[in-house]
């Protein structure tokens, strides 16, 4: 098992966005003091800020899991800001692929690297 990368895309609902500010703030503070294993938390804006794609990159399996635990508290008041729709890639942990099961989220296997 090797590294995941996550892909979340945001389209708010009106007046919600600088909610999901708020909270995604909150987010990276997590990241920063809970996560373990987490490589990369970016979160990016359109223009006019209607909507938002996070990038999260984690060590491995057991790494996101630790994330998706830390930020539960979270995830009801974070899908309230908008529509979201996400892509996991990499080569998930038997545990990981369990708790994915039916999973609105795209779940993608490298076919071919540059390296």
């Amino acid at each position: 098992m090797g590294e995941l990368q996550g892909i979340v895309g945001f389209a708010f609902h009106r007046g919600k966005v600088e909610e999901f500010k708020r909270l995604s703030a909150e987010s990276l503070e997590i990241v920063r003091t809970k996560d373990a294993g987490t490589l990369q938390y970016d979160t990016y804006f359109n223009e006019d800020e209607s909507e938002s794609i996070v990038l999260e990159r984690f060590r491995d399996s057991d790494a996101l899991i630790l994330h998706s635990e830390n930020m539960a508290p979270l995830m009801e008041s974070i899908m309230a800001t908008g529509s979201v729709s996400g892509e996991l890639l990499g080569d998930l942990s038997e545990d990981l692929r369990a708790q994915m099961a039916g999973s609105p989220v795209g779940l993608f296997t490298l076919y071919q690297a540059l390296e």
